[in-house]
């Protein structure tokens, strides 16, 4: 495999880590050889580098695997998830999930990476919906068009909300943005 082979959501291993492959462009300068810009997400860390190849440049396939998982309990040290289908449970910890671990609700179904047969990282759904656990309600009189009030949802995430929003309502969160979509029935 080559930078010819490069498109969006490309698994690639680099340097010996697992990297994925957000955004990439072929130049061509008028002189000297051709290269490809990128931008690339490192799949244990999450962390998004840019990088340069040179056209032609080879890279081995991350040996990268999905897995559906079911999140089951937070045990004080480590999240819990099950592997739907062999019922193994693997624990991991609080800086593995990052800030994923404000969107995990009992029962959610996500994908767990395992890079060489190890858990590395977490893929949440793009959205969830979760009950507002804490949020003051909103004045008489603060009807500036979009104000929005800070709301805590069941998870521990605070997401900005409408003014309209009250206590014990479900809302759907965008898990990527972190951002209020809409009230749910």
């Amino acid at each position: 495999m080559d930078t010819s082979d490069f498109k969006n959501g490309l698994r690639i291993e680099l340097d010996g880590e697992p990297f994925t492959v957000l955004y990439f462009q072929h130049v061509k300068p008028g002189k000297g050889g051709a290269f490809v810009r990128t931008k690339i997400k490192n799949l244990r860390n999450g962390k998004i580098v840019e990088r340069t190849f040179r056209a032609g440049e080879k890279f081995g396939e991350a040996d990268v695997e999905d897995r559906t998982m079911q999140y089951l309990y937070h045990d004080g040290s480590s999240f819990v998830f099950m592997d739907t289908e062999s019922f193994d449970q693997i624990p991991f910890s609080d800086e593995q999930l990052g800030d994923s671990k404000k969107y995990l609700l009992e029962n959610l179904e996500v994908d767990v990476l395992f890079w060489k047969n190890n858990p590395i990282n977490i893929e949440l759904p793009a959205f969830i919906v979760a009950a507002v656990a804490q949020c003051d309600p909103g004045m008489k009189g603060d009807t500036a068009q979009g104000a929005t009030k800070p709301a805590t949802l069941e998870t521990g995430a605070v997401v900005q909300v409408p003014l309209f929003i009250k206590e014990g309502e479900k809302l759907r969160v965008d898990t990527r943005t972190g951002e209020y979509v809409e009230r749910v029935g």
